[in-house]
This record gives structure tokens, C-alpha cells and sequence, in this order.
């Protein structure tokens, strides 16, 4: 195993100059930084991370606390996660997984642990019970997701509202009238998940500005609930011509149900989707789709929380930060204007 020694032989420079040009806690000349880092890479030298921990009072490793639910997207999740962990090694820092099953108990043993600098946290909820743990305890965090009250931490999340706002507009612009919002399982309303939640009051809100008539049925994704849910729909409004999707497991089902019912997408009925354009391009019709970036979650996430560990090193008051990402519509072959009604 290479050691420290080794490297400052290599450079010939002390070990009390290598250690100084790898935690950046002295001014050293440019030259000797780059022939000690020449020396690391060549080496193959990587900092004990017991030792390092010791030494600086901290543990280069960043928490991020994940769903464990069967209500979520797994994909949009690992990518989320994948975003996240790259973006910590260009900081230096490796990412501890925990699920967040645990709840603020969780939050309790990461900060009373010391096992990481920091914590991010997905899955906000809006009055979610862990973040008065957060700010008890003084953990520094950042969330992927806007709760009711986030002060004093960081937030960065899609602006969902907007992004419901923008369904209801295109319907209402290709001139439909009767409407339907297929959102997540009745559990995810019910634990008021910020993402549903927050799209829900932006497309309703929008759609009675614009004269929509419309109603929200919650749809737990399999074929067989999305089958119950369109049957509702339809008995309910019979005259609907324009549905709205939040719920990747429902998409298929739907584009399935209405072929064999007879309608065809989009000349009898347009639909629109809340999802990853991966997604939406696998179906036929491709779908129109109001999307968002799950990569740039994770970095801005990754951005926010070492900006706080970096004043907090510094001994400042690290600054409130919310990033609100704008939603993106792409009109693709699923969406056409609204027949005209006999």
C-alpha cells in the first residue's frame, strides 16, 4: 500500500508538504502542488479516510437518503442517485446510501453518528417530519424536493406547478373542454408527497382560469387500477377528450385501453404526460410531455449541500438556497386539437 511517505520520496518534498497540498490547508507553490499531485497520481496514492476524518473533523462522505416506497419510479430515482454520487467524487466526496424508512430516526443517527458531513434528502413531503429533526439538530442538508416550510436549508426541486400549469394550457389551447388528471396511487396524496401535490394545484388552478372542466382520479398504475380509473373517467364525463398523466406505470395501460375502446390518440382524445422524455419517446403515439432534468437534481443538490459544509468549515451561517427548475412541454404526436362534438 502506497503511503504518504511514499509520495513525498517520489516528489522529494516532505510528508508535511504533501499532507498540506492535499487537505489545502497552507499555500504552497504552484510547482511543488503539481509535482506532488503528479506523484499522487502516478503512485496511485489514496488518503486513508479514517485518518483524513480525524485529521479534519471531517468524514468526506455526504448521506443521501432515498425512497424505499413501491409508489415511486425506480428509474427516475437511480438517476437521481447516479447524478448525485458523480457530482460528490468531483468534490472529493463519496455518497452514503440510507432509505428513508427510518424517518427522522434515520436523521437522528447520521447526525449523532458523524458518519457524514452532510445529508441530502429526497421525497420531501410538504410537512415532512424529518426536517424539524434537521433544523434540531443542526444537520446540513439539502432537500430534492420543496416542503411547506424550508427554512434554513437548502431546496432545489422541479417547479411542479408550473409544470401542471402548462398541461392544462395545451389542452385548453387545442380547444378542449372536458378533461382528466390521472395522477399517483391515493397513497401518495394521502402522504402529501410535494411533487404530486404542488403539480395537482398548478394544473387545477390553470385549468379553471382557462374554463376547463376537469377532474382528478388517483390511479395505482397497474393495468387493472388504470382500467377502474378510465371506466370512472368516463362515466363520470363522458365527453372527455383530454387526459393528463402523472404516473409512469398508468401510461401504457391508458394508450392501451382507449385503442381497444375505440378511441384513437390524439384524433379522439390527446394525452399528455408528466415524464422522462426516455419514457415518453417508447411509446406509440410518442407522447407530449412536460419534462424536467433528474441529473440536474442531483447536481444542484450536490452544489447546495457543499456550499453549507464549506461556510460551516469557514465559520459562517450557511445562506438559505431554493433553485425551482423550470419544466420544459414537448409536443410530440399524442396531443391534436379536440374533435368537434355532435
Amino acid at each position: 500500500m502506497v503511503t504518504i511517505a511514499d509520495v513525498a520520496r517520489h516528489a522529494g518534498v516532505s510528508s508535511s508538504t504533501v499532507s498540506y497540498v492535499l487537505s489545502g490547508k497552507r499555500a504552497i507553490s504552484e510547482e511543488t502542488r503539481q509535482r506532488v499531485q503528479s506523484s499522487v497520481r502516478e503512485l496511485g496514492y489514496h488518503p486513508n479516510a479514517g485518518a483524513r476524518a480525524l485529521a479534519a473533523r471531517r468524514s468526506h462522505i455526504v448521506a443521501l437518503m432515498v425512497p424505499l416506497r413501491t409508489d415511486v419510479y425506480v428509474p427516475v430515482m437511480m438517476e437521481i442517485a447516479i447524478s448525485v454520487t458523480m457530482a460528490a467524487r468531483q468534490h472529493g466526496y463519496d455518497v452514503l446510501l440510507i432509505t428513508n424508512d427510518e424517518g427522522p430516526d434515520g436523521v437522528r443517527r447520521i447526525a449523532g453518528s458523524g458518519l457524514a458531513d452532510g445529508l441530502i434528502m429526497m421525497d420531501v413531503e410538504l410537512d415532512d417530519e424529518r426536517i424539524p429533526v434537521l433544523r434540531s439538530l443542526g444537520t446540513q442538508a439539502a432537500l430534492i424536493g420543496l416542503a411547506d416550510d424550508a427554512r434554513g436549508l437548502s431546496c432545489v426541486d422541479h417547479d411542479f406547478a408550473t409544470a401542471g400549469a402548462l398541461c392544462a394550457d395545451h389542452l385548453a389551447d387545442l380547444g378542449h373542454r372536458e378533461v382528466a388528471f390521472i395522477g399517483y396511487g391515493s397513497g401518495v396524496y394521502h402522504r402529501h408527497a410535494g411533487y404530486a401535490e404542488r403539480t395537482l394545484t398548478g394544473f387545477r388552478g390553470r385549468a379553471e382560469q382557462r374554463g376547463l372542466r376537469f377532474l382528478h382520479r388517483s390511479c395505482e398504475g397497474t393495468y387493472e387500477s388504470t382500467a377502474g380509473t378510465l371506466a370512472r373517467i368516463l362515466a363520470d364525463r363522458p365527453g372527455t377528450t383530454g387526459f393528463v398523466v402523472q404516473n409512469e406505470g398508468a401510461i401504457g395501460p391508458l394508450l392501451t385501453l382507449l385503442r381497444t375502446s375505440g378511441r384513437t390518440v390524439p384524433e379522439d382524445v390527446s394525452v399528455i404526460a408528466l415524464c422522462q422524455d426516455q419514457l415518453a419517446e417508447q411509446f406509440a403515439p410518442r407522447l407530449t410531455a412536460v419534462t424536467g432534468s433528474a441529473q440536474e437534481l442531483g447536481r444542484l443538490a450536490v452544489e447546495q449541500i457543499m456550499r453549507r459544509i464549506t461556510a460551516i468549515n469557514a465559520g459562517d451561517r450557511p445562506a438559505d438556497d431554493r433553485v425551482l427548475l423550470t419544466p420544459v412541454l414537448t409536443v410530440r404526436d399524442s396531443t391534436g386539437p379536440a374533435p368537434h362534438q355532435s
